[in-house]
């Protein structure tokens, strides 16, 4: 086969799995001074997921994949690649991806982590749509899968009330179909000029695990939430006009955009930006909170189970992540 052969790259399956454990705005109020009232008003979150003991992004990651190969009728073995976007690994390594591949029994299929927080499934989805478009794999399976519960100071009610557990899947399979359809195309980036804004600053290469480390926090996330909005907002709209332009399209031939579930204030900046209406913006923040990497796969998998992407459509996903880091991905029914 030919390096030059070029494919559509199609979404043909979804999967997400949350947790049962629920954490309502009214049970942080018991520990924290804060309100069900003042976070609804400032997040658009009511309530997040939280994974129970036995429960990791590995685990996690296996519900969903396995939920998206059934929706996309590919059995395990027909896997060429699986990647697994996460910031919350179950280890430092081997990487979680090998584990996902391990409980899938997808023999074939070579496996690893990317590490983008929350930008890492349109980031995975930019390395797969490059493998499958050449025509090197016939099914990728990407998957975001995030333990932030495990990160999170739960004394920090700046932090703590944003964040939630889960996992996202897709499998990106290559087509010959004629005519633009699938990933149209993925546009990233990355300034780490910035990269203090969102962070957990402990860290195993920098410096070693030690009671100093660990009583100041340091393997905590730390944010500064006003910078992170101020980029998100900007970015996120930029790297969206970005796409559109690059596809000939303008926002009115949005079907639905699909944003970062991070904050209602700046899915709602973003929509007006673009000039989109809101009843064209996918949101199920109120449901999960921030759930980093899987945001966009849980997001994704709820839009197309309700019906909201359709054959002919256009889906835009646009997010912005710690790093920072940033993307879109144009994707046509």
């Amino acid at each position: 086969m030919s390096q030059l052969s070029t494919y559509q790259a199609e979404i043909v399956g979804t999967g997400a799995y949350l947790p049962d454990k629920i954490i309502a705005n009214s049970d942080l109020e018991k520990t924290l001074d804060t309100s069900d009232e003042w976070i609804r008003s400032r997040t658009g979150i009511e309530e997040r997921r939280i994974a129970s003991a036995d429960e990791s992004a590995s685990t996690m990651a296996v519900r969903a994949a396995r939920e998206a190969l059934s929706d996309a009728q590919v059995e395990a073995d027909a896997v060429d690649m699986i990647i697994v976007c996460t910031s919350t690994p179950d280890i430092v390594f081997p990487a979680t991806a090998c584990f996902v591949q391990k409980e899938l029994a997808a023999k074939r299929a070579v496996a690893f982590d990317i590490s983008a927080v929350c930008s890492g499934f349109v980031f995975g989805l930019s390395i797969a749509e490059q493998f499958v478009k050449r025509g090197q794999f016939a099914n990728v399976l990407i998957i975001g899968s995030e333990v932030n519960s495990r990160i999170i100071d739960w004394s920090d009610r700046n932090t703590c009330i944003l964040f939630g557990d889960g996992a996202g899947a897709a499998v990106l399979q290559r087509s010959e179909k004629s005519g633009p359809v699938g990933v149209l195309s993925s546009h990233i980036y990355s300034d780490g000029s910035k990269a203090g804004m969102l962070t957990v600053p402990g860290g195993i290469g920098k410096s070693r695990i030690s009671h100093t480390a660990i009583d100041e926090k340091q393997f905590f996330l730390k944010m500064d939430g006003k910078s992170v909005f101020k980029n998100a907002v900007k970015r996120m709209t930029e790297v969206a006009d970005e796409a559109l332009e690059f596809n000939g399209m303008k926002p009115d031939d949005i079907g639905l955009l699909i944003p970062h579930q991070a904050n209602i204030r700046i899915i709602e900046s973003v929509a007006d930006k673009l000039g989109l209406a809101m009843e064209k913006v996918f949101i199920n923040i109120q449901k999960y909170g921030n759930t980093s990497a899987a945001s966009i796969p849980i997001a994704l998998h709820e839009a197309r189970k309700s019906g909201r992407t359709r054959p002919g459509e256009l889906t835009l996903l646009t997010v912005l992540g710690a790093g920072l880091t940033w993307g879109a991905v144009a994707i046509k029914w």
